[in-house]
């Protein structure tokens, strides 16, 4: 084994966007998991994604709290807490907070690979493990 078993958040760095953060709890250089990548997204009220696909791995979302509007190729529907979301490579999709409140997801990337391009992206501001992330919003 080539990585952590048990990771906190606070062992991961954070990328923090105009809209959000995402914590990668599992990927490559964490874990040593190639198969997949795993991460908490918060989205801010208001907020979301800009429709996208991932020409290369399948994602879930698993909503943990919060409400809102999940595109997924031609379909479009709100969702909530407990519901899950499967979005086949290459689809064209978007999530958007339509509530008071952070909308938490679950990001699950088969095989790994989309959280390196989305750290890759200009907007992308990198928080080292430990450090607390602070926007001006």
């Amino acid at each position: 084994m080539s990585g952590k078993t048990f990771v906190r958040s606070e062992d991961v760095s954070t990328q923090v966007f105009d809209w959000g953060t995402i914590k990668w709890m599992t990927r490559p250089d964490v874990t040593g998991s190639e198969r997949f990548s795993a991460g908490i997204v918060n989205l801010d009220p208001g907020s979301g994604h800009e429709l996208h696909t991932h020409p290369d791995s399948d994602e879930l979302l698993f909503v943990i709290s919060g409400t809102g509007e999940q595109v997924v190729g031609d379909e479009t529907r709100e969702i909530g807490p407990g519901e899950l979301v499967y979005v086949p490579e290459n689809v064209e999709h978007g999530t958007m907070n339509t509530g008071w409140v952070p909308l938490q997801l679950l990001a699950v990337y088969a095989p790994a690979g989309p959280e390196e391009v989305l750290a890759d992206l200009p907007d992308c501001e990198i928080v080292p493990p430990g450090e607390i992330p602070s926007r001006s919003g």
